[in-house]
C-alpha cells in the first residue's frame, strides 16, 4: 500500500511542524523550543465529568511527579483505573500535548485515567523515567479506592515511548510484588534500541516520523550500550512470562511497527493474551494525532472497546 491522498496530507502538515530531529536538529532544548513556538489552533476541551492535578512522590530522593486525573462523563460507580505514559521519544510531549487523547480514552472506556508527567530525557536519562512510572503505578493502586477508582482493576497504558513505559512498569509490578495489573494497552511501542527492524528500512523516511529520529531519541535516553540490553529499557530482552493481557496497535508505515508486532508475538509464545492489530495506510502516532482521518476513528474506538471490555464488570459486546 501507498499513502492516501488525505493521509499524505497529514503527513505533509505534521512533518513541516515538526523539528528535524537527528539531522538538522540535534539539541533537546532546541526541540521543545521549536515545538513551543507553534501557533495552537484554539480547540475546545472534550468535556468529562472533572479533571484533576497531582503531585504524586516519586522514588527514593526524586522529585515528585506531577499527574493529571481525568473522571469519564458516563462509567460504573466504582470504574477501573488505567494509568498512562505519553510518548514522545523520552524527550518530547507532556500531559498537555496527550490532553485531548485522555479524555476521549476516559469517556469511551468509562475508566478514571491518571496521566504521568515523568521525567524526561537527556536531562533525566534511564532509569528516571521508569522509576517515575512504577512509583505513581504504585501510587495510584494504593489510593484508588480513595479516588473513587478500583485498585482490583487496574491497566497501564501508553504511546509509542510510552508504550515502553507502560510495559515496564507492568514487568517492575511483577517482578516487585504488585500491584496486580489487569491489562496493557500499547500504542505502537517504542521498545528496542537496536533499530534494526525491517520496518526501520522501509519506512526509513518520509512517514512523519523517521528513523534518525527515533535513534536520536534513544541516544537522548540511554546512557552506554550496556543499558541496551536492561529488561527494563528494553522489554524485547524480558521474560514475559506472569505479564497481564495486552492489547497492541501497530501503523503500516512506522519504523516501530515490526518491534510492537513481534513483542505481541512474543508475549503470546510467553501465555499472554495478546491483541496485535495492524492500521494499514497509517502512520506513527496517528492515534493522537489525526483526528479528522477515519482510521483514527477506527482505531481508537478499537483500543478503547478492548479496555473498556478489559476494566468493567459489565459484559461488552
Amino acid at each position: 500500500m501507498t499513502l492516501s491522498p488525505e493521509w499524505q496530507s497529514f503527513v505533509d502538515a505534521a512533518s513541516a511542524a515538526f523539528p528535524a530531529l537527528g539531522t538538522e536538529v540535534l539539541d533537546a532544548a532546541e526541540a521543545r523550543a521549536f515545538l513551543a513556538a507553534r501557533p495552537a489552533a484554539p480547540v475546545e476541551p472534550i468535556p468529562v465529568a472533572a479533571v484533576e492535578e497531582w503531585l504524586v512522590p516519586g522514588p527514593d530522593d526524586a522529585p515528585e511527579v506531577p499527574v493529571r486525573l481525568y473522571r469519564p462523563l458516563d462509567a460504573e460507580t466504582v470504574p477501573g483505573v488505567v494509568v498512562f505514559y505519553h510518548g514522545g521519544g523520552f524527550v518530547l510531549c507532556d500531559l498537555d500535548s496527550h490532553d485531548r487523547f485522555c479524555r476521549t480514552m476516559a469517556n469511551a472506556a468509562g475508566v478514571l485515567v491518571i496521566s504521568v508527567d515523568y521525567r524526561r530525557a537527556p536531562e533525566a536519562r534511564f532509569p528516571a523515567a521508569t522509576e517515575d512510572a512504577y512509583a505513581v503505578l504504585r501510587w495510584v493502586a494504593d489510593h484508588a479506592e480513595s479516588l473513587g477508582g478500583d485498585p482490583d482493576r487496574l491497566a497501564v497504558a501508553g504511546d509509542s515511548a510510552g508504550g515502553n513505559l507502560a510495559t515496564v512498569a507492568a514487568l517492575a509490578a511483577r517482578d516487585n510484588g504488585g500491584p496486580d495489573i489487569a491489562f496493557q494497552l500499547l500504542l505502537y511501542p517504542m521498545l528496542d534500541p537496536a533499530c534494526d527492524s525491517a520496518s526501520y528500512t522501509e519506512n526509513a523516511e518520509g512517514y512523519f516520523t523517521t528513523a534518525a529520529q527515533l535513534r536520536w531519541y534513544w541516544q537522548q535516553y540511554l546512557t552506554c550500550d550496556a543499558e541496551k540490553s536492561d529488561p527494563y529499557a528494553n522489554p524485547t530482552r524480558a521474560d514475559l512470562t506472569g505479564l497481564p493481557p495486552a492489547y497492541i496497535a501497530t501503523a503500516e508505515f512506522d519504523p516501530l511497527r515490526d518491534e510492537g508486532e513481534a513483542y505481541g508475538r512474543r508475549l503470546r509464545d510467553a501465555g499472554v493474551e495478546t491483541e496485535i492489530h495492524r492500521w494499514n495506510g497509517t502512520v506513527h502516532g496517528f492515534m493522537s494525532m489525526a483526528w479528522h482521518l477515519r482510521e483514527t476513528q477506527r482505531a481508537n474506538d478499537a483500543a478503547f472497546t478492548a479496555l473498556r471490555r478489559a476494566l468493567t464488570r459489565t459484559p461488552v459486546v
